[in-house]
C-alpha cells in the first residue's frame, strides 16, 4: 500500500492514507486525499478559491481512473459544486459516460446531492481585478475577450492536485482536480479531466497523472503514453524522460512547464519535471505519520537517469 501526490496535496495525503490503513480502496484514498485539498480556500488553483476564468467564474475540472477494469468518470467547466473529485466519481459509478461537462455536470451535480459551495474568494476577485488593471492600457474595452485572454499569457499561476494510490489488494487509482489555467477564455479545459492525457491508471502495468501546462499533456496524451511505455517493459524513468522529450518539441506560446507523477505495478514511483527549482513530489506509506518528500529525477541526459524510488 502507498500513496503519492502533487506537492499541494500535502495537506490531505495523510487522509488518503488512513484510508489505506482501514481496508479503503484505492479509489477511496484517492478520492478522500483529493477532497481536503479541494476545501483550501488558499489554495488558488483546486476547488474553493481557485482562481476565475476571465470573466470572474470559477470552473472546476476533474477526473478519476480506476487501474483494476478502466472504469473511469470525470467533470469539466463545472461550476459552484465544492468537490468536483467526488462529482467525477459518480460519473464513473452511475453512468454509461465518462466525461461531463459544463451545464451537464451541473445538473448532475444537483442530482446526487453534490455540496454546492461559493467558490470565488475575495482574493480570486481581486487578484483578477489586479492583472486586468495591469493590462488595461494595452487592450481595449471593445476588443474581443480572447485579446484579454493573450495579453494575461504572461501569468501563470502553479495549479491542479494530483494523488495515485495502491491500495491492499494492489489495485491502482488514480485522481486529478483543478480550477485550471487561471484567467482562462469561459470553458477552456486542460488535460486534467482527460483520460489519457492528464490520467491513467491501469492495475497491469501503472499509472500517471500530470500538473502543469494541459495543452502540452492533451497533445502527447502524456498520462497514457508512460503506462503504455511501461507496457513494453521500459523501466519507469525511461519511459518518464521519452515522454517528457516528447513534450519539450511542442511549440506552445509559453514557455513548457509539465510535471508527470507516475507508479508502475511494481510500486516504483517518480516525477519527472520541467520546473528549474527544486521540484519535488509526496509519497507516505502505512505506518508513516507524515508525508516524505521525494525529488523529481534531475533534467540531465536519459543514460544519466537513476532507478527511480
Amino acid at each position: 500500500m502507498l500513496i503519492i501526490g502533487s506537492p499541494n496535496t500535502e495537506c490531505g495525503l495523510m487522509a488518503g492514507l488512513r484510508v489505506l490503513e482501514c481496508g479503503g480502496s484505492a479509489v477511496d484514498a484517492v478520492e478522500q486525499t483529493l477532497r481536503v485539498v479541494e476545501e483550501q480556500a488558499g489554495d488558488g488553483s483546486v476547488g474553493l478559491g481557485g482562481l476565475p476564468n476571465i470573466l470572474g467564474q470559477v470552473e472546476l475540472d476533474a477526473s478519476i481512473m480506476d487501474g483494476r477494469n478502466l472504469a473511469a468518470g470525470a467533470v469539466a467547466a463545472l461550476q459552484g459544486f465544492l468537490h468536483p473529485i467526488s462529482v467525477a466519481r459518480r460519473v464513473m459509478e452511475l453512468l454509461p459516460h465518462v466525461l461531463l461537462v459544463g451545464q451537464g455536470a451541473f445538473l448532475f451535480a444537483q442530482e446526487i446531492g453534490a455540496e454546492r459551495a461559493e467558490l470565488l474568494t475575495e482574493r480570486g476577485r481581486e487578484e483578477l481585478e489586479m492583472r486586468l488593471r495591469a493590462v488595461s492600457g494595452t487592450v481595449a474595452e471593445n476588443e474581443p475577450l480572447y485579446r484579454r485572454v493573450q495579453a494575461l499569457l504572461g501569468f501563470r499561476p502553479g495549479g491542479t492536485a494530483c494523488a495515485i494510490a495502491v491500495d491492499a489488494g494492489g489495485h491502482i487509482c488514480t485522481g486529478v482536480t483543478t480550477s485550471g489555467w487561471a484567467f482562462k477564455y469561459p470553458g477552456r479545459v486542460g488535460d486534467s479531466p482527460l483520460i489519457g492525457a492528464g490520467n491513467y491508471a491501469d492495475d497491469r502495468y501503472g499509472a500517471a497523472a500530470c500538473t502543469g501546462i494541459g495543452e502540452a499533456a492533451i497533445r502527447i496524451g502524456a498520462a497514457r503514453s508512460v503506462v503504455l511505455r511501461l507496457s513494453t517493459g521500459q523501466r519507469l524513468d525511461e519511459a518518464l524522460w521519452q515522454v517528457m522529450q516528447e513534450a519539450r518539441r511542442l511549440k506552445l506560446g509559453v514557455p513548457l512547464h509539465l510535471n508527470i507523477y507516475a507508479l508502475s505495478e511494481s510500486g516504483e514511483h517518480a516525477l519527472c519535471s520541467t520546473s528549474r527549482e527544486r521540484a519535488h513530489y509526496l509519497c507516505a506509506y502505512p505506518g508513516d505519520r507524515e508525508p516524505r518528500r521525494l525529488p523529481a529525477l534531475p533534467l540531465a541526459a536519459l543514460g544519466d537517469a537513476p532507478a527511480c524510488t
